[in-house]
């Protein structure tokens, strides 16, 4: 891991593509399954589901790991080019690990490796558990670079896991409950995007399939492209649409406008998606909209450190304490369900990792039950707005060393340290939270909060004000005050 700089983030393994050589990645399956051997979670000869995303560099990190699972004596069911959550959803179902290869929403000069136990997504515990296996290679089967040899091909594709994804959701949604609406899929390089059509077509939608993209595209939800935005409100208005529909590069978070071409924040989605679902408990990163606790819609909220393993363990802590329906989402619009939830008299089974399908398809139904427009539906909650954006190529040592004074000597933060940095440009500061980077709470009601990201150069600005023009403001004029630090 040292060596490599391949390492884990937020959620997975990640690091430059060229630096995910097989070698890279062959040990790290190899020490997955060790710890799943000695957890006794799985035994030789049992079967782990493959699957990948769209990026260059996939299908020969998915050789490297099929060889390893090969020569630790596991079998190898390989599900294709599919969301992460298709994979997972099938592999709980299956009782069976699964690796999914994707650099999720990051450029495709990186990638990544994604592990489920059988029962769901690692945690930060299971992490540290892997990372300190005591891993031996083959070394005679690599040569000078790092490369198989002779890598295993890749195997016949088992379509299971795809067409248990696309029943999860035919059997919950009556089959005409999007008739007369007229969905755009925005396809760009998202493995979602057949399933994204073939879905919102078995339920009624006229679909209009909308920039597909053979050339990978970074699709950032929390960070969404000048372009896309520009895009979408051609399209909605040349198409008549009442909505667009996307996805990032690994189909786990959601895009999802209104009828104008606006792009839903992730958090807000993930409000209505919640409200739709009749949640009772929300497990949400700081970083998410102040309108899930000002709404009123849920009896219990935890705040949680950012990335989906936290967001599972509070959700786990909540079904242990008795908590249903319990469910999560990020600012990043992926919700995750820990319970089973009812609709229509019928169950979704719980998917405990980010699903990008159900938001949209719980805020259409949501609409419907309302008799309102998608861009009416977000008038019935507070006025809260956020903007996010992010400074990149910026190195995470450099974040971390600016920051560092800020946290203060018992880490909960230091007023007077973040006050003579970030007053004069705003205001007077009367909270700080240092759950997962600094959040400012500020006199005026205005939030920042920064944060290095987990798996890439760059330092990320969360803001949130009573108007989306402030919190975009509020963003421009923070970046610009960091900028000074690259210095």
């Amino acid at each position: 891991m040292e060596h490599s700089g391949v390492k884990f983030g937020t959620s997975g393994a990640r690091g430059l593509a060229r630096d995910m050589n097989d070698r890279v990645c062959y040990a790290y399956t190899l020490a997955f399954i060790d710890w799943l051997k000695e957890s006794r979670q799985v035994a030789s000869g049992d079967s782990i589901a493959i699957a990948g995303d769209l990026r260059p560099s996939t299908p020969g990190i998915t050789r490297a790991v099929i060889t390893a699972i090969q020569d630790a004596e596991m079998v190898p069911l390989y599900c294709g080019l599919i969301p992460t959550p298709a994979l997972a959803s099938y592999a709980i179902a299956q009782g069976i690990a699964s690796i999914m290869i994707t650099g999720s929403h990051i450029p495709d000069d990186r990638n990544g490796i994604k592990f489920y136990k059988p029962a769901g997504e690692i945690l930060k515990a299971d992490e540290r558990a892997m990372v300190q296996r005591d891993i031996r290679l083959p070394e005679q089967h690599f040569d000078s670079t790092g490369q198989l040899l002779a890598p295993a091909p890749l195997p016949h594709i088992c379509e299971a896991a795809r067409e248990y994804y696309v029943r999860r959701y035919l059997s919950v949604f009556p089959a005409s409950y999007l008739n007369g609406l007229r969905i755009g899929i925005y396809e760009h390089s998202s493995v979602a995007r057949d399933l994204l059509a073939e879905i919102f077509s078995a339920l009624g939608a006229d679909v209009i399939r909308l920039g597909r993209s053979e050339v990978f595209i970074p699709v950032d939800t929390e960070a969404i492209r000048h372009e896309d935005i520009t895009l979408a409100k051609q399209w909605s208005h040349e198409h008549r649409l009442d909505c667009i529909v996307s996805a990032d590069g690994d189909g786990d978070r959601p895009l999802i406008s209104d009828e104008h071409g606006n792009w839903l924040r992730g958090d807000i989605a993930g409000i209505l998606c919640a409200h739709y679902l009749a949640v009772d408990f929300l497990a949400v990163p700081v970083s998410c909209n102040t309108a899930v606790e000002q709404c009123g819609w849920f009896t219990h909220i935890q705040r949680t450190r950012i990335g989906s393993p936290f967001v599972i363990e509070a959700m786990q802590q909540a079904l242990q304490n008795g908590a249903s329906p319990v469910a999560g989402y990020e600012a990043n619009g992926g919700f995750l369900t820990a319970s089973d939830i009812t609709l229509n008299g019928h169950v979704l089974p719980a998917l405990p990792t980010r699903d990008a399908i159900i938001v949209p398809l719980a805020i259409l139904a949501l609409a419907q039950q309302m008799s309102s427009s998608v861009a009416e539906l977000t008038h019935h909650l507070p006025a809260r707005f956020t903007y996010s954006d992010r400074l990149q190529d910026f190195p995470i040592a450099t974040s971390q060393s600016h920051l560092q004074p800020l946290y203060g000597n018992d880490g909960n933060g230091d007023l007077q340290a973040a006050e003579r940095l970030f007053y004069e440009t705003f205001s007077h500061i009367t909270a700080m939270d240092t759950t997962d980077g600094i959040r400012m709470s500020f006199a005026d009601g205005n939030i920042i909060h920064l944060r290095p990201s987990g798996n890439a150069p760059e330092l990320r600005c969360y803001t949130e004000a009573s108007t989306q023009a402030k919190a975009r403001e509020l963003n421009i004029q923070c970046l610009r005050l960091l900028e000074t630090w690259r210095s």
